[in-house]
């Protein structure tokens, strides 16, 4: 029988309210193991755990900020919060649900954050009635609307950035955005004012988040610094977009070699750079896969090409071939179809990239990971 349906053993705590501690610390248990590690930590709902920075990508952020002061205008369960009050003096931490203020307040507490100190309040309501300026604010704008909806446009978030850029650096020259990775970046670039880094964060090849630095007046070229942390280590590739912009690649029909760039620097668009730094060709413009003749240390996926096929039904189906893990580069079909016309199921060791070639042509690549 689960918790939820036990009589509670605890006076004031329903076994409705228990079983939820529960299952949330359980879900912290790899996300948030300074949470999971301490006692008496009291958790919100499981949706405002998912939706709560990792430690890993708090504690980046915490990185970046310096100074003696910042405000977190989003703070929610409070995890960014914490990690910039192990590096900043004096954190502000701003919620307007009420009971995640309160819970937030009480953990900070528990993790023994004393330099943390909570607000009830709407951060921008905040900023209009106090004139006290910070060294950084840090927003993480609402991805849902009032209707619970999901979006990923600046101006469709809470609260929307860009209608209060101006009293946001009124009240700091530093300020730090976290946005949807659905965001584009020649979007969030066309809204912001003042960018002068851009952070793409991935974690085992999935990107979490997007981190934009704006600095008060700055006009300067916009760096662009990706991270994708692996199992064990991580790997790194920091531009300015323009060294993207002046990059000319080399192109090449697939080698011996092929590679594919981790997530973070696809989502920050380093398509040329990419090949140019790690002297690789090019298949295609707008094929952002790699190809050398010689084995090349890369930031993402290395595979040997073992055979190289156009995309015919017949010439596929004389491999054998019967299970592969399927991606497409600049395909004109999904993999979802490519397996039901092939009948080809998931997983094993085999990889097949479907892609156009520089002739346009449609290529099967098969290749195992190196």
């Amino acid at each position: 029988m689960s918790v939820a349906l036990k009589k509670s053993r605890f006076d004031g705590i329903s076994s409705r309210e228990l079983a939820q501690q529960l299952i949330c610390k359980e879900k912290c248990r790899l996300k948030l193991p300074s949470w999971f590690a301490t006692e008496n930590i009291y958790y919100p709902n499981a949706r405002q755990i998912e939706q709560t920075s990792s430690e890993i990508t708090a504690r980046y952020k915490s990185e970046i900020a310096e100074g003696k002061s910042l405000l977190d205008g989003t703070g929610g369960f409070g995890v960014d919060s914490y990690f910039f009050g192990k590096k900043i003096e004096r954190v502000i931490h701003c919620e307007i649900d009420e009971e995640l203020s309160q819970i937030a307040a009480f953990n900070f507490e528990k993790l023994g954050a004393l330099n943390i100190r909570t607000q009830t309040l709407d951060a921008m309501a905040f900023l209009q009635q106090s004139p006290t300026t910070y060294d950084w604010i840090y927003l993480d704008p609402s991805r849902r609307t009032r209707q619970k909806e999901k979006v990923f446009m600046l101006s469709d978030c809470i609260p929307d950035v860009t209608q209060h850029l101006e009293l946001l650096f009124r009240r700091s020259s530093n300020i730090m955005l976290k946005t949807s990775p659905l965001l584009d970046l020649s979007v969030g670039l066309r809204a912001l004012k003042f960018v002068r880094e851009i952070h793409v964060i991935a974690i085992q090849n999935e990107v979490k988040e997007v981190l934009w630095v704006l600095n008060s007046g700055y006009k300067g070229a916009v760096s662009v610094k990706t991270i994708n942390y692996r199992k064990k280590g991580s790997d790194l590739f920091n531009f300015d977009l323009s060294q993207e912009k002046r990059a000319i690649p080399d192109f090449s029909e697939p080698l011996k070699y092929l590679y594919e760039p981790n997530a973070a620097i696809m989502k920050a668009g380093a398509f040329k750079l990419i090949g140019v730094r790690y002297l690789l060709k090019k298949i295609q413009e707008h094929t952002h896969l790699y190809t050398s003749e010689i084995p090349a240390a890369f930031p993402g996926r290395q595979f040997r090409i073992l055979k190289n096929l156009p995309y015919s039904r017949k010439e596929i189906k004389a491999t054998g071939i019967d299970k592969a893990n399927i991606a497409t580069r600049n395909f004109p079909e999904k993999v979802a179809a490519i397996r039901k016309k092939l009948k080809i199921k998931d997983g094993g060791s085999d990889y097949l990239f479907f892609v156009r070639d520089q002739k346009e042509k449609l290529r099967v690549l098969f290749c195992v990971k190196v």
